[in-house]
């Protein structure tokens, strides 16, 4: 039986594009929260309030990491590119671990560790 046809395929399959869902729409509101800030938007508009109210989550373990770069407005949020990048970084290591569990034929295991070795 080859890895591809393997019963765990599909649900690691399943679970890495969750986890790819999950990290784009995080680094989205990301996204939107550094454009907002850089480009110094209205702290009490709707959209503006929304998106620091639901990226705070995201951001309050970076917020004191770095300080905070400020010309007449405009922020630029080091944190909130700190946040997108470790985001990343865990997302990565969650699917590797998914890909762990993926069935491999001996075969694919003793060529992918002769490729490790070198």
């Amino acid at each position: 039986m080859n890895s591809f046809n393997s019963p765990s395929t599909k649900p690691i399959y399943h679970g890495t594009q969750i986890l790819w869902y999950i990290l784009s729409v995080i680094e989205t509101l990301l996204v939107f929260r550094f454009a907002l800030k850089l480009f110094g938007a209205n702290p009490t508009a709707s959209f503006t309030s929304f998106i620091y109210n639901i990226t705070h989550i995201f951001a309050i373990p970076f917020l004191n990491v770095f300080g905070i770069s400020q010309v007449t407005g405009s922020i630029f949020e080091w944190t909130t590119i700190l946040a997108m990048f470790v985001y990343w970084i865990i997302a990565m290591a969650i699917i590797k671990l998914f890909l762990m569990g993926k069935t491999v034929s001996t075969s694919e295991a003793a060529v992918k560790l002769k490729k490790e070795e070198n």
